[in-house]
Formats: structure tokens, C-alpha cells, sequence
């Protein structure tokens, strides 16, 4: 027996938004990022899907990168947060992987086992959000220090990389555009290089802002929420913006009862409803990925109708309004987020952001592949 809940992954949706990337930065390089299970999507079948139709993958792991080149992945994939122990080298040359390095610590590893130097690295700077990245002062001496590794008998080749911390502000980004700017003026040296400087939300910005305020967005772009049909730019929905949604997360009603007026509805009895009311209880709680801090008045899409979440979620269910879905009884389908209800509206209704929606569903919700509506 099978609860009724699932995530549908439409495949065409994934290849629309990537063809917007495309439409976007024709002069680009894409590098799909599917780290996090590809936003809580499914690595694999993302990456199956995407592999004729991208110049790369980026992730986090060894482990899924491991998985791709079992799948017979043979393009150039990133890792986004480099090696973190000399012995993973090995298996980054021996995959053919392309580490970020972001800290000398990685050089050194390097240095001290020049058997192990991939042929291609992604050099990050930190021009401004303070994460991960070698100060600018600092770049040039890593460069260099990189470019050495070609004396000890193995050839390596550097792309310039940073990130955005607010790629949709025109004035934050054209900062860290300028520090860059400065960086390769002071260097001549760094400007013959590629360069990586886009997530989904600065090749948005890019086409978005004009010529005249454009965002750099490099050689490489590395492209997530945007791939999935989630809004990078803050104001905008993702349909304004010309993207689909490749996950509908949906389940049905199996309950429907009758809720007197002045009673409280669920765990800690957060609803209380002046009046009486038809409610449903629905396969779908915080265990499956749903915010446990999603509030009353959360949109759900009931029976093809817009309703609301009425109470606090349990591990397993949660209860929504059926006060205008007369129709809907057990077995009624529910939307908590995909097609008809975009994914970016729950996330601002449950106060997170679509990026926690989409990788926070768990693995006991099964994936189901769909082309196309």
C-alpha cells in the first residue's frame, strides 16, 4: 500500500529552462548544478536528461560525482567546494574532475603530491561576499603558485571564478564586478583566462539589467534554482520570468470531517474557526519535506481550487479548508506546489525561500517522471 503522495518531475519543464539559459547567455558555457540530489529533483535523472543538452555539471561531492561518471557522464564536472583531504586528489584526476580551490591549504596539498594535479581548476576570489575565495591581494599569488604545478610534470589550466552575494541589485554587483575589474587591471596576466562568475540569479540580472548595467556573467555560468523553475530575482515570478516548474509536489485528501466552531484543529490547537467548517487532511507533513513552520493561510490547491493550510503540520499530514471546495472529498487531489500554485508563493506564505522547498522533500516521497503537462 502507497500513501498518495509524490513528486511529479516534469523532464520537458527542466529542458524549457535550460533552453532559457541558452536564450539568456548564447555565449556561454552551462554548467548545470545539480548538487543536493539536483534540488531534491533526482540527480540522476536530471543529469541523464540534461547531459545532451549542457557543457557541464557542478556538485558538491565525490560521491555524486562518482554516480555521474557511472552513468557514463564523460563532460567536465565542477566541484563546487573543491577537494577537502590530499587523497581526494587521486580520485579527482582519476573521475577527471575540476576542483574549485578557494584556500591555500588546497595549493599545498597540491604542491606536496604533484602526481595528483587535475588538468583544470576553478580559481574563486572572494570580490565581496565573504564566504569562500582568496581575497584579491592574495589571487595572484595562487595563480602563480598553480601555474607552478606545470614544472612538476602535470599541465593545469585556470578559470577565474567568484559569486555574486546579490546578483539582482545592480549597484551590490557592479561592487564586486569592479573588484574583479581592478583585479585583472592590476594583473594582465588573469585577463587570458576564463572566467565563472554566474549563478541563476546574475544571468537573470544579466539580460534583465540592460547593456549599460549588465552583470558580468563570465564563460561558465552555473545555473541551479532557475534550472528547476524557482525565481531567482527577488519581485519576479518565475512565470513573468519565462520558467517552468519541473516539480509538482502532490498528494490527496484521506479524510474529510467537520470542524464545530471552537475547536481547535491539529497539534497545540493553532487554528481555532469561529464557525463551522469543512476540512481535509492530507497525505503531506514536515517527515516528507513540507515546512513545519508553514502558517494558516498557506496556499494549497485543492480539487483544482485555491484554499489554505488551516493549523500547524504534523509529522505526516496537515489540514487545509475545504470551505470552497465543496466537491472535494476523499481522494480529491491536492497541489502543495508545482504548476498551479508556484513554488516561490509557498515559500514566501511559510516565510523560507524556494531553494529549501525543493531540496527539503525527502527521499520517502517517491519522484515520478513526466513530460509536459
Amino acid at each position: 500500500m502507497f500513501r498518495p503522495l509524490v513528486a511529479h518531475i516534469d523532464l520537458e519543464a527542466l529542458h524549457h529552462n535550460q533552453r532559457r539559459v541558452r536564450a539568456l547567455a548564447p555565449w556561454a558555457k552551462r554548467l548545470a548544478v545539480v548538487k543536493a540530489n539536483a534540488y531534491g529533483h533526482g540527480m540522476i535523472d536530471c543529469a541523464r536528461a540534461l547531459d545532451s543538452d549542457t557543457e557541464g555539471f557542478a556538485l558538491l561531492s565525490l560521491e555524486e560525482a562518482r554516480s555521474l561518471r557511472g552513468l557514463g557522464v564523460t563532460k567536465p564536472i565542477l566541484l563546487l567546494e573543491g577537494v577537502f583531504k590530499y587523497e581526494d586528489y587521486q580520485a579527482v584526476c582519476a573521475l577527471h574532475l575540476t576542483p574549485v580551490i578557494h584556500h591555500a591549504e588546497q595549493i599545498r596539498m597540491l604542491e606536496l603530491n604533484p602526481l595528483d594535479v587535475p588538468e583544470k581548476v576553478f580559481l574563486k576570489v572572494d570580490s565581496g561576499m565573504h564566504r569562500l575565495g582568496f581575497a584579491p591581494h592574495q589571487v595572484i599569488d595562487a595563480f602563480k603558485r598553480l601555474k607552478a604545478l606545470k614544472a612538476m610534470g602535470r599541465s593545469i589550466d585556470v578559470v577565474l571564478m567568484t559569486h555574486y552575494a546579490c546578483a539582482d541589485e545592480r549597484d551590490l554587483a557592479a561592487q564586486q564586478m569592479g573588484v574583479m575589474a581592478e583585479l585583472k587591471a592590476s594583473h594582465p596576466e588573469l585577463n587570458a583566462l576564463e572566467t565563472s562568475y554566474a549563478n541563476s540569479a546574475a544571468v537573470m540580472a544579466g539580460a534583465s539589467f540592460g547593456k549599460e548595467h549588465a552583470v558580468d556573467i563570465g564563460d561558465w555560468v552555473r545555473t541551479g534554482l532557475m534550472l528547476y523553475g524557482g525565481s531567482p530575482i527577488a519581485g519576479q515570478t518565475a512565470a513573468e520570468l519565462n520558467l517552468k516548474p519541473v516539480m509538482q509536489l502532490q498528494s490527496q485528501l484521506i479524510a474529510v470531517r467537520k470542524a464545530p466552531a471552537g475547536e481547535g484543529i491539529g497539534y497545540g490547537m493553532r487554528f481555532i474557526p469561529d464557525r463551522d467548517m469543512r476540512i481535509g487532511v492530507v497525505a503531506c507533513g514536515y517527515a516528507d519535506g513540507y515546512p513545519r513552520h508553514a502558517p494558516t493561510g498557506t496556499p494549497v490547491v485543492v480539487n483544482g481550487t485555491r484554499t489554505r493550510l488551516l493549523g500547524r503540520v504534523s509529522m505526516d499530514m496537515l489540514c487545509v479548508d475545504l470551505s470552497d471546495c465543496p466537491e472535494a472529498g476523499v481522494g480529491a487531489p491536492v497541489e502543495l506546489f508545482g504548476r498551479h500554485l508556484p513554488i516561490d508563493e509557498v515559500a514566501l506564505a511559510a516565510g523560507t525561500i524556494p531553494y529549501e522547498l525543493m531540496t527539503a522533500v525527502t527521499q520517502r516521497v517517491p519522484r515520478s517522471l513526466v513530460f509536459g503537462s
